[in-house]
């Protein structure tokens, strides 16, 4: 680590504040060049310990870059991880509010739900689709708190990978029911299709993602307990998206997710 508890404790204030307060920021590489990964998992553990002795639960854990080719193209080898909040939970089919966010965008996501416990190091696709209970869809609606989306990845890491808002929708699939890697995701907006994929989309499949948090967090001495939500990435690109807009995203055997922004 280059810095110490009371730069790592300050960034994650700062962090959460314009998180809370819907105000852009920016990269806080710029001021701390010289931070490294475990400072940013540092940064993020603060906020995640911030929102939890306010009395917020963390109910998710997330993926992020879980595209080889975005992966290639930033240089990385690993996709980010990073953590979901009760709060941030919205209904199926529900309102949400632009004015509580900055610059907000929307993602479609396989997600799981666990049965057994998951560590690493050592984990594979294998063992973690013997411990998945079962599948269901969501949206993530990403919003970093970086002024126009501009960042490096320790900067997002500590930004707790841009989580803000996610709904989950649609019917819960046991995973013996399904080849994720070929579950067909249709995001469209406003009537209008805007993105098409599959779960391959995600690292060849969906579980990989999944693995790779295990191992990440395995790295750090914790394990994914069992009965752990956890949204596997990204199947289609991030959607920009503004006050009038509906969004509604169809899953192939998981029903679809769907909102609108007011």
């Amino acid at each position: 680590m280059q810095l110490d508890q009371a730069t790592i404790d300050k960034l994650a204030a700062h962090l959460e504040t314009a998180e809370l307060e819907a105000r852009d920021v920016l990269k806080i590489t710029d001021d701390y060049p010289h931070m490294d990964w475990e400072d940013a998992y540092a940064i993020q553990d603060a906020i995640r310990h911030r929102k939890e002795a306010r009395g917020q639960k963390t109910v998710g854990l997330k993926a992020g870059l879980t595209s080889f080719a975005k992966m290639k193209q930033m240089g990385v080898e690993s996709p980010v991880f990073g953590f979901v909040s009760d709060y941030m939970s919205r209904q199926d089919g529900s309102e949400i509010q632009i004015s509580e966010l900055i610059h907000p965008k929307v993602e479609a996501e396989i997600c799981v739900v666990t049965k057994a416990p998951l560590r690493g190091p050592g984990c594979h696709v294998g063992s973690v689709m013997a411990a998945i209970d079962f599948v269901l869809p969501a949206v993530e609606i990403i919003d970093s708190r970086y002024r126009d989306f501009k960042f490096d990845l320790k900067s997002v890491v500590a930004d707790n990978t841009s989580a803000s808002r996610f709904v989950i929708g649609g019917r819960s699939r046991d995973v013996e029911e399904l080849d994720l890697r070929t579950l067909g995701v249709v995001l469209e907006k406003n009537g209008q299709i805007m993105a098409m994929a599959a779960g391959a989309a995600v690292l060849g499949h969906p579980a990989a993602a999944v693995a790779m948090l295990a191992n990440h967090l395995g790295a750090r001495g914790q394990e994914i307990p069992a009965g752990t939500f956890i949204m596997t990435g990204g199947v289609t690109e991030a959607i920009p998206v503004q006050a009038g807009d509906n969004i509604v995203v169809r899953y192939q055997d998981l029903g679809s997710v769907s909102m609108r922004f007011v």
